[in-house]
């Protein structure tokens, strides 16, 4: 007679399990991985030589660079704050082309350096932080649309430009004799400030610079009023290796961080409680179901009994035997099913109830769990006679 065998069981999963269950997870970090990839490489293309007059990309500004040699004015291309600030001069017009990326430090050296130069200096779409060193008087709102804007004021740059492209960053000014012009939502978006012997002109936004914009509207005619009022135009382009941007004063971590990644872990943070929530919310009651297939009980019995086996919880085991037993030999002994495993409560209500009540009742029902397979099979034995003995007596 053979012995029969039963497959082994196992309740880790698979490595075709984890695949199966992982691959759609892997599929979308991928997708996102290639997407961010290919985002940042076109938004890379498209940024490469933004407002450079000496690049003749989309985003350059070379043809207005170009049209204002015409014209006699000469561009000069610095990159950093100290030569920025020798240049400012009464026949000079600076143009800062990122005011962002200066540090307070810079900002101020270039403030001080225009404010009684006589000339002329432009802004290219200054924060409110920039704004607030560099034009006095100006404060900056929320960013609007990249637009067509009519001039709406009385500057003559503007009302001989007439439509442009100035849209961007918005501004309010409370400055006396400062023009503001091209608004957008009640704010402007070309601010023109007097400050001492000069004078500043705030722009929202750079693409009427542009070199695909610069023959739309307006866009050509404004770009040389503001930039060839003076026989000198310098054109401020920041970069990293200037040794003033090595010292950014008292800024914090935060104030190190652009303002896009601020908002984006904001809005990071606020999906994860979102999701958070939605995950622990009550799943309500347990709604009963049909199963597909009938399980007989001495499967269900047998199953787990196979489990125990392969894992040795013999301990397990006798845990069962002996509950299910004092569960059923709680009422036949009178004890309230509540006290069914309280050894105090049992072990003399059942020597009452045996004609032999001497034997070592605490042993068989309350004791240690079996050394041995022999062991558990003796002690199954032994509860069952105990049971019998019990419903005859």
């Amino acid at each position: 007679m053979t012995e029969a065998t039963h497959a082994t069981t196992s309740a880790s999963p698979t490595a075709r399990q984890v695949w199966t269950r992982s691959r759609g997870l892997l599929l979308a970090l991928t997708v996102l991985l290639i997407a961010g990839v290919v985002i940042a490489a076109v938004q890379s293309n498209e940024q490469h030589g933004r407002l450079d007059p000496r690049s003749f990309d989309p985003s350059g500004s070379r043809a207005v660079a170009e049209l204002l040699k015409d014209r006699g004015v000469d561009t000069r291309v610095v990159t950093t704050t100290d030569a920025a600030a020798e240049a400012a001069g009464l026949d000079t017009t600076l143009l800062i082309a990122s005011p962002d990326l200066l540090t307070e430090k810079q900002q101020t050296a270039l403030y001080e350096a225009t404010h009684n130069s006589g000339g002329r200096t432009l802004l290219i779409s200054p924060g409110p932080a920039s704004v607030d060193r560099l034009a006095p008087g100006v404060a900056a709102s929320m960013p609007g649309v990249d637009a067509a804007l009519r001039p709406a004021c009385a500057l003559p740059e503007a009302t001989r430009a007439g439509d442009a492209d100035t849209g961007g960053m918005r501004y309010t000014t409370t400055a006396e004799q400062a023009t503001s012009c091209y608004p957008e939502g009640g704010e402007a978006t070309l601010v023109h400030l007097p400050t001492g012997d000069g004078e500043t002109v705030v722009l929202g936004g750079p693409r009427f610079l542009y070199n695909d914009l610069l023959d739309d509207r307006g866009n050509a005619s404004l770009a040389l009023q503001l930039l060839g009022s003076r026989p000198h135009l310098v054109w401020y382009l920041p970069s990293l290796g200037d040794a003033a941007a090595t010292d950014g004063g008292d800024r914090s971590f935060f104030d190190l961080i652009p303002s896009g990644w601020l908002w984006g872990t904001l809005q990071l943070a606020l999906a994860a409680a979102l999701a958070a929530l939605w995950r622990a919310r009550r799943l309500g009651p347990l709604v009963p179901e049909r199963l597909p297939v009938a399980i007989r009980a001495s499967e269900a019995v047998e199953g787990r009994a196979r489990l125990y086996r392969k894992g040795n919880a013999r301990d397990r085991a006798a845990s069962a035997l002996r509950t299910a037993a004092l569960t059923r030999l709680a009422p036949l002994v009178g004890v309230p099913p509540s006290h069914a495993h309280s050894p105090e409560e049992m072990l003399p209500a059942l020597s009452a109830q045996l004609p032999d009540g001497a034997r070592d009742l605490h042993s068989l029902l309350f004791g240690p769990p079996p050394g041995d397979d022999a062991a558990l099979i003796a002690l199954a034995d032994q509860l069952d006679a105990l049971e019998r003995e019990v419903r005859t007596s």
